[in-house]
């Protein structure tokens, strides 16, 4: 039996599949979630140092649910959960312009959003709610949700913000929201001993952005992994940035 067992949503590419790499570095018996297998089992393959690919579809109920049921009978337990499947939009490749004229709340498509917040929010919380038995029985259990500094409300707040006027209904909103989950999932947690860190990647060069963000795969991982190799003694209930910076609520 391995000593640490984690799952990691949405590891078949980007941040997820960084994050899989160097934890499967340290030693951690990494199961690489994917919405498709065989995407998934490609990434595991190319990772190797013994990570499995898990089908998992955060919007599909019985996908989760089959994920867990693999997992329990694989190893009876679990001890660390990496939320980190996202996306931004479900309109394909857009123009900066065009995003922003179709991302403003009088402008939104409502479907554009429940399809996002259906990953984003729900998603992450229906991923929780299957994983936590599991984490009960984990040794030193944490999980990260990789969420991002735009779902900042007091950041947003303010005028000076850079991205401020890019807030809108349809990602960092649902950000927010996926941030708010997390902090219903602290509240519960409190009186056990599983610990959970909300982390923000940065602006990374995936798929999720059309690979225009300014931060390297490498770059956008860094603060995930430190986080998901805090020891027991490390903190629980924050919200970071590289490296430890802390991101208002």
């Amino acid at each position: 039996m391995p000593d640490r067992i984690a799952l990691i949503t949405g590891a078949n590419q980007g941040v997820g599949k960084q994050v899989a790499k160097e934890l499967a570095e340290h030693g951690v018996a990494v199961l690489v979630g994917s919405r498709d297998l065989s995407r998934g089992e490609a990434a595991a393959a190319e990772i190797g140092l013994g990570t499995r690919a898990v089908q998992i579809d955060v919007t599909d109920h019985a996908s989760i649910a089959g994920a867990a049921a693999f997992i329990e009978t694989e190893f009876g337990r679990l001890d660390l959960l990496v939320s980190n499947a996202g996306i931004s939009n479900v309109g394909g490749i857009r123009s900066p312009e065009e995003r922003g004229a179709r991302s403003r709340a009088s402008t939104a498509s409502l479907d554009e959003i429940r399809a996002v917040w259906e990953v984003n929010v729900f998603g992450v919380l229906a991923v929780y709610q299957a994983m936590l038995p599991l984490l009960r029985k984990g040794i030193d259990a944490r999980i990260v949700n990789v969420s991002s500094g735009v779902g900042s409300l007091t950041a947003n707040a303010d005028p000076s913000y850079p991205y401020h006027s890019m807030f809108g209904p349809v990602y960092p909103a649902s950000k927010a929201a996926e941030n708010a989950m997390t902090l219903s999932m602290m509240v519960e947690l409190e009186s056990t001993d599983i610990k959970i860190n909300l982390v923000s990647p940065g602006y990374t060069s995936t798929a999720l952005n059309n690979f225009s963000g300014t931060e390297s795969i490498e770059e956008g991982s860094r603060e995930v992994v430190r986080v998901a190799l805090l020891g027991p003694e490390g903190p629980t209930g924050t919200f970071t940035r590289w490296e430890n910076t802390p991101i208002p609520w």
